[in-house]
């Protein structure tokens, strides 16, 4: 391990509340990693960092067997749930560990993928945690990244409470260290953790059908309430109570809307180490 990586601690501002898990295990590597997959072939080994509850970590894992995968995260207590997912899927080539992704616990040329989803957005040194996916990576392998960029967030009807609900939401991320608007500037920290060969591109999560925004905005509702993301906004000084609640009935205003339609932007990067 690099003996000259601080630990930085992040400050993961939606916590693990239940809405916020109901969207990360909505999450699977075709939905969510697609600019991966061509790379992937059977035996190679992959570390998933900010693996969350591993829905995604689950998909890598089936499509490398037998070649063995390890989900790293920051919060243990969602490496529970990612440990049963493993166990409900019968996969015995997935590990679990806990891990800071500013300093990774695994020596120089560990593993020929190291990806990482949403996670960039959310850590104190994002160039620093893709210097340390480079180390982890061998010659030849391949350091992937995707995270959402929430000013290029997009929705029709345009509810007023959205767009506040959005400001709110840059300024508390930023606050708690992160950097919201991650995805356009994937491809510069790249540069500067020191990755030569860079390829990126852009997809897009879509909601609008019925069960969509149904899903989408009740979520969104639900996560803007929460204890965590609460305490983050309200105790920082960020909004007021009547502004959460203000915001959360927005996100169902939007739900209601027949003709609804959200699209969220995401940069993706693949590197070769």
């Amino acid at each position: 391990m690099s003996a000259d990586v601080p630990r930085r601690a992040a400050h993961y501002v939606h916590g693990h509340h239940e809405a916020v898990l109901r969207s990360h295990t909505w999450r699977t590597a075709a939905n969510s990693a697609g600019y991966l997959l061509p790379e992937l072939a059977p035996g190679q080994s992959v570390l998933d960092v900010g693996c969350g509850p591993g829905t995604i970590t689950a998909d890598l894992a089936e499509r490398v067997a037998p070649g063995e995968v390890t989900g790293v995260d920051a919060a243990d207590g969602v490496l529970v749930q990612a440990r049963a997912t493993a166990a409900e899927r019968g996969l015995t080539n997935l590990t679990f560990a806990g891990a800071d992704v500013h300093r990774l616990d695994f020596p120089d040329d560990s593993f020929d993928v190291v990806h990482a989803h949403q996670v960039l957005q959310h850590v104190t040194d994002p160039v620093g945690a893709l210097r340390e996916m480079r180390r982890v990576c061998r010659p030849g392998g391949v350091g992937a990244a995707r995270d959402a960029d929430y000013a290029a967030m997009t929705w029709y009807p345009q509810v007023p409470g959205l767009d506040d609900w959005l400001a709110t939401y840059r300024t508390v991320a930023r606050a708690s260290g992160g950097e919201p608007d991650a995805g356009r500037q994937l491809r510069a920290w790249a540069g500067r953790a020191g990755f030569t060969e860079v390829t990126s591109t852009a997809t897009a999560w879509c909601y609008a059908t019925d069960e969509e925004r149904s899903w989408w905005s009740g979520l969104w509702a639900d996560r803007t309430l929460s204890p965590h993301y609460r305490a983050s906004a309200v105790l920082g000084g960020h909004v007021t109570e009547a502004g959460l609640l203000a915001a959360a009935d927005a996100w169902r205003q939007w739900g209601r809307a027949a003709d609804g339609w959200f699209a969220v932007l995401h940069g993706e990067i693949l590197c070769r180490a």
